[in-house]
């Protein structure tokens, strides 16, 4: 479910505010009706996206509404899960905080892309705030949303990027340990103020270092999937895997497309998108499995 349009952010590797203008937040009311007629149907779980979700009211309203707009959807009937993409870490309120906490349609799940830590890439690229501020964020974030599946994206090989600086960035990585992350080499986009920089990294340095912290990250994801094993978890159903012979389909700390799946057995036929209880057994990459309860 799209809330906005357009960007206002500027950061200095991206295009997307040339491209698509600014930062435009569609009324409250149409999106309700929206997720009314995907409820009807058949939807049960809403992911809210724009260039900054975060941002959202602003424009409209004179001040950041997305908490509102999460209660409003969340009275939705037929919508079970709301999920909460791309939104920016100096602007994640004590309101929205609270409201992800207590909303039991809300999947204790944030996605809050950091892109990097260290001080002079992360004024290089025209980003807010700081890592001592990123570090009080979520440790407020994790001990008000118990349970909460915190997700991130980085960027590697930002022009001038030292190794020093990436190693700071590894080090976060480790210390933060990020329940879901991806790590992006950078790309060079014509048209941006990054791509005009001095001290472009070398595509083999700049991918060598997204594998360094995939690597590191795949540890981590591996220790915490090794967690869940003989847990039981509400999956929401999606398909068939005829290759696996067996259903697949997602828990609440599983955006579609970007995460990981739950790959699943059952004595009964699954209809995609009902609601299973699955036991886990064992675990495959990134991946769950396991048994209908």
């Amino acid at each position: 479910l799209k809330i906005a349009e357009g960007c206002d952010n500027r950061c200095s590797y991206c295009v997307i505010p040339s491209l698509r203008g600014r930062y435009r937040s569609r009324p409250a009311q149409e999106l309700v009706e929206e997720a009314e007629s995907l409820a009807r149907r058949g939807v049960r779980e809403l992911v809210l996206v724009a260039q900054d979700t975060t941002r959202y009211g602003e424009d409209l309203y004179g001040r950041p509404a997305l908490a509102g707009l999460l209660r409003s959807l969340a009275k939705v009937e037929g919508i079970e899960w709301l999920r909460v993409l791309y939104g920016y870490p100096d602007r994640i309120t004590d309101e929205l905080i609270d409201v992800i906490a207590s909303e039991p349609k809300i999947v204790k799940y944030i996605d809050i892309p950091i892109q990097h830590v260290n001080a002079r890439i992360l004024k290089a690229m025209n980003r807010r705030g700081t890592k001592e501020e990123l570090v009080t964020l979520i440790a407020k974030l994790r001990a008000r949303i118990p349970g909460l599946t915190l997700r991130t994206t980085v960027i590697t090989g930002f022009p001038g990027e030292t190794e020093e600086e990436f190693a700071e960035l590894v080090q976060f990585v480790k210390d933060m340990q990020f329940e879901r992350l991806g790590a992006f080499a950078y790309s060079c986009e014509e048209g941006t103020a990054a791509s005009l920089m001095e001290d472009q990294i070398p595509d083999d340095v700049k991918k060598h270092r997204q594998e360094l912290v995939m690597e590191e990250q795949s540890e981590i994801s591996a220790q915490k999937n090794a967690e869940s094993v003989g847990k039981k978890i509400r999956v929401l159903a999606e398909g068939y895997d005829r290759w696996a012979e067996c259903c697949f389909g997602r828990s609440a700390s599983d955006a579609p497309e970007i995460d990981g799946k739950v790959f699943f057995s059952s004595k009964d036929k699954v209809r995609p998108g009902s609601f299973v209880d699955v036991i886990v057994e064992d675990v495959m990459d990134y991946d769950l499995m396991g048994t209908v309860v």
